[in-house]
């Protein structure tokens, strides 16, 4: 074989060596786009139940509307939300998470799958509001006006057990704080949250469940957000609602993962917007931006108050649901009803 054979010889199999080199980081970075749990196109979002109708029926198709968001695939998964933000720090894929919750958002910060800095935005990473709201049956026959009412009438409740679901657990501190309000000691309010949860025959696992049980004829009430109530009512079900003079405001919060692709970050930045905050208000929730909220539609109660009066929800989960020593623990012990999440 000649020099110049030789060589080229040489150069050919340098080349075929580099080509492989460029094919086998291309299938590494696919790997590594595979391990986000999504490709470039899609977003995975996992959210506590209640907001399913607004992302799928809403908010997704807007935002596919968008240059940003054209041809972008959704893959959902909706429960409650303790359960939720569980599976992911377990495994299960998300590029965008939404809970009830700020505690399972920062069960993924501590899991290292959610930023630590995830708050550090306008609207320090709450992308909906709400309030606790009364859900009668038509015409309020039982006159409730108060959570106090539903102790004094004895009534039947339903609510979610505060071990699986988000939203039972504002619904409790709703009760709390209400009671508090009123005067009454922290023993005192305590005692006020275990004699509804006393005439609660059945908790649900989730809020999304708490409103089919009741539509469904369980009940006299349902303590809940009042976007679920405003939702049953726009699905055609025939129920009122009542917001207490006294009540809590609650604030749920969204994130995206840190392995998430550009198109979930997009997508959660759409929330935030004016367009897609008029959409969150048109199905029953209360913008985060306080220059949309229409007074007519979403007043605020008299005597709104917030999880912050208590030390906000790191401390009030360890205060509260702690699920061996928790207040709210030892009530639901003591009612029978499980406190496993």
């Amino acid at each position: 074989m000649s020099l110049s054979s030789s060589r080229n010889t040489r150069r050919t199999v340098q080349g075929l060596l580099i080509l492989a080199l460029v094919a086998f980081g291309a299938i590494v970075a696919g790997c590594g786009s595979d391990a986000s749990g999504e490709s470039g196109g899609k977003v995975q979002l996992v959210a506590y139940s209640t907001p399913q109708t607004a992302y799928e029926e809403g908010l997704e198709p807007a935002f596919n509307q968008t240059t940003e968001g054209e041809d972008i695939d959704f893959s959902n998964s909706f429960g409650a939300s303790g359960d939720q933000s569980r599976a992911v720090e377990a495994g299960q894929p998300a590029g965008y998470v939404n809970f009830a919750l700020e505690t399972d958002v920062t069960r993924l910060v501590d899991a290292g799958l959610v930023s630590k800095d995830w708050q550090k935005n306008r609207y320090k990473g709450i992308v909906t509001n709400s309030v606790v709201s009364i859900v009668t049956r038509p015409g309020n026959p039982e006159g409730v006006k108060s959570f106090q009412d539903i102790i004094d009438k004895g009534l039947d409740v339903v609510t979610p057990n505060p071990f699986t679901s988000g939203g039972a657990r504002w619904n409790i501190m709703a009760i709390y704080g209400a009671a508090i309000h009123e005067g009454k000691t922290p023993d005192q309010a305590l005692e006020s949250v275990k004699q509804i949860l006393s005439q609660a025959p059945v908790q649900p696992a989730s809020a999304r469940d708490a409103l089919q049980a009741f539509i469904g004829g369980a009940g006299d009430v349902l303590i809940s957000y009042e976007n679920e109530a405003i939702a049953a009512q726009n699905a055609g079900e025939d129920v009122d609602y009542v917001i207490p003079d006294s009540t809590i405001l609650i604030e749920q919060p969204a994130a995206v993962t840190v392995d998430a692709p550009k198109s979930a970050t997009d997508f959660l930045d759409f929330l935030w917007s004016d367009a897609g905050q008029k959409i969150w208000a048109e199905q029953g929730y209360r913008p985060v931006n306080k220059s949309l909220v229409d007074p007519s539609v979403y007043p605020t109660p008299k005597d709104e108050f917030t999880i912050a009066e208590f030390g906000g929800w790191d401390k009030v989960a360890d205060e509260f649901f702690d699920d061996q020593t928790g207040s709210v623990a030892e009530i639901e012990k003591e009612l029978g009803v499980s406190t496993e999440g």
